[in-house]
């Protein structure tokens, strides 16, 4: 077992630790409440499935909840809650994690059990057939009943030509309806493995007593034969693309996707910046443009990419009623391009940076947030140091890095627009 330099953040120590098997470890002992944050961060998401097989990295959120060797199903859940602990799951582009909140007291207990799923699971005919049926339910539910989730999977199909981010994390419904028995236990056995694998522990615990219950759960688990991960570049996008739906709408809906610098790379504060400038709070430049003064939209909403590789800044628009997605493009490209023209000034720009420094640092005060923080860059970026530099890279943004970010990543020519509309009614 190996230490890496421990590093300070907010007062606590931050180590991280590796078993032999290549389980890795990240520890983050605060004391302020007698609660443990207990969180499996594995290195497997929609990324890594392939054309015909997508949605088993999804399907494995729901698998996992079910039987072990040693457990019935929803016995898992059961033991957990009788104790007080909480526990869920995330699939997201780049990561699968589960996540467990508990008494102090209850370390050993969730150790047990999240070393027996991880390397004893049964993955038979019933619970596949089971499990994929439910996730058939949840996407026509999040995705076929509904407009946005609709525009969203159609926004990543459309802006990504190559690369995996665009088929849906949930699954196409051909291939959830397709994933054999096979399918799921070799993803299993390649992916559910101590060494694509980090345990995050942030709270009330005694370093060296913790990793002796890990060495003991874990240490035996076997290691798998990983595959090695073709690093898939999208292609530069040189013209706008674009695609009308009509849907059941009370009015139209506008989702844009530029493609934006991933979280590791220099220029992510910087757009993260730029969007807090456009469109966050009722004195941003779009929401004040567009909802306030001339009321042609209801809402407005604009999101930045936390992925390992570029994804999309996303710009989402409800219009009010009598106004089209055309009169909201001529407003917003003129906002968008007055800020790619001059940067802006310094009051704008320290307000950004303490908004986007505040919500930082509220994410980081429960256990779950700093553990879900630590888990998410180490597996994202491959270095959870870097969480402790977000802050600062922020304070470091000059106005004319705003204004270069916009210029370069929210010009016209790469962005990809879906909108929805009602059907035209006869006259």
């Amino acid at each position: 077992m190996e230490s890496e330099q421990p590093l300070g953040a907010g007062g606590r120590i931050a180590r991280k630790f590796r078993l032999a098997n290549g389980l890795g470890i990240l520890l983050l002992r605060d004391p302020s409440a007698p609660l443990i944050a207990y969180q499996t961060w594995f290195g497997v998401g929609s990324r890594h499935e392939r054309e015909g097989k997508t949605g088993i990295a999804h399907l494995f959120e729901h698998l996992m909840f079910n039987q072990t060797e040693q457990l019935a199903p929803g016995e898992f859940d059961r033991r957990l809650e009788a104790v007080g602990a909480e526990t869920n799951a995330a699939t997201w582009v780049d990561w699968t994690f589960y996540r467990n909140s508990l008494p102090r007291e209850q370390l050993a207990l969730v150790a047990e059990l999240e070393a027996d799923r991880m390397a004893h699971l049964v993955v038979h005919d019933p619970q596949v057939t089971s499990e994929r049926e439910v996730v058939a339910n949840e996407r026509r539910f999040r995705v076929e009943d509904d407009v946005d989730g609709f525009l969203s999977e159609q926004l990543y199909r459309l802006a990504y030509t190559v690369h995996p981010y665009r088929w849906p994390t949930i699954g196409w419904m051909a291939d959830i309806e397709g994933i054999t028995t096979e399918d799921a236990r070799a993803f299993y056995h390649t992916y559910y493995a101590p060494n694509n694998a980090t345990l995050v522990l942030v709270g009330d615990f005694e370093e060296r007593a913790a990793l002796d219950l890990i060495e003991r759960h874990y240490g035996t688990l076997p290691s798998s034969n990983l595959p090695a991960e073709e690093r898939i570049v999208e292609p530069p996008q040189t013209a706008e693309r674009r695609e009308l739906f009509i849907k059941p709408v009370a009015t139209e809906r506008l989702l844009w996707g530029w493609r934006g610098p991933g979280l590791a790379e220099e220029d992510h504060p910087a757009v993260e910046i730029a969007v807090e400038i456009l469109a966050s709070g009722q004195s941003s430049r779009l929401v004040r443009r567009l909802v306030i003064e001339t009321e042609i939209a209801s809402s407005l909403h604009m999101s930045v990419p936390e992925f390992r590789d570029p994804g999309l800044v996303e710009l989402r628009v409800i219009l009010q009623r009598g106004h089209s997605a055309v009169a909201a493009k001529a407003l917003l490209d003129e906002e968008i391009d007055r800020l790619a023209a001059t940067a802006p000034d310094e009051e704008e720009l320290e307000k950004a940076k303490c908004r986007i420094e505040a919500r930082f640092w509220h994410s980081l005060r429960p256990h779950d947030g700093k553990a879900e923080a630590l888990g998410h860059y180490q597996t994202t970026t491959g270095d959870y140091r870097r969480l402790f530099r977000a802050a600062e890279r922020v304070r470091a943004v000059a106005p004319a890095e705003v204004q270069r970010v916009v210029a370069h990543y929210l010009d016209a020519r790469r962005r990809t627009i879906v909108t929805a509309a009602a059907p035209r009614r006869k006259s």
